[in-house]
């Protein structure tokens, strides 16, 4: 019995040992993944609305109410405002992915970059490469656009990715829903 509690007792201090550098080193992380994380929004931002210089957040009751949407930001150039960006979190094969979208002030999408996301290597994965996300770029954002698998897309269509249907169709919804907050509430 004496053996059971000593060996209980090493044990209870042991993972106490390892829950406090655990909590250590969450500690001494958080801060450099959260300048990370908002310098890789930073960069999103400026990559799929190059005409701004900087931006600036808008309200949350700006997009509350619109599925998938979690920020919009003005992009302003010389104080006037050049378009918004939109991110959204669409669900995809392996879960949400992140998609940025850049809407100009003239209702033309400027460009679609994809963040995080956990799809499949080689297939879904393939939605952060530009051969994809640059079908979106110059597209009018005037109604939703629609995933064909082949042939040549007319201007509301993209072409899917071989074998990787659901994330395509997955970006698509997130740069529709980005289409339809740009149209009810931001045009």
């Amino acid at each position: 019995m004496r053996d059971i509690i000593r060996l209980g007792l090493i044990l209870l201090l042991i993972t106490a040992v390892a829950a406090a550098v655990l909590a250590w080193a969450n500690d001494v992380t958080m801060e450099p993944i959260a300048d990370q994380v908002l310098q890789a929004n930073i960069t999103a931002r400026q990559s799929v609305l190059s005409d701004a210089s900087e931006f600036e957040e808008m309200p949350t009751d700006t997009f509350a109410g619109y599925a998938n949407v979690l920020e919009v930001y003005k992009g302003l150039k010389d104080g006037q405002v050049v378009g918004y960006t939109i991110k959204t979190n669409p669900s995809g094969y392996a879960g949400p992915i992140e998609v940025m979208i850049g809407i100009s002030v003239d209702g033309v999408i400027q460009g679609v970059s994809v963040g995080n996301h956990s799809e499949t290597p080689g297939l879904g994965a393939k939605a952060s490469e530009d051969q994809f996300k640059n079908q979106y770029n110059d597209k009018k954002a005037e109604g939703q656009i629609d995933v064909i698998k082949a042939g040549t897309p007319k201007d509301n269509e993209i072409i899917s990715i071989s074998g990787a249907t659901i994330t395509s169709r997955a970006v698509t919804a997130g740069v529709n829903a980005a289409i339809q907050l740009y149209n009810e509430a931001l045009k």
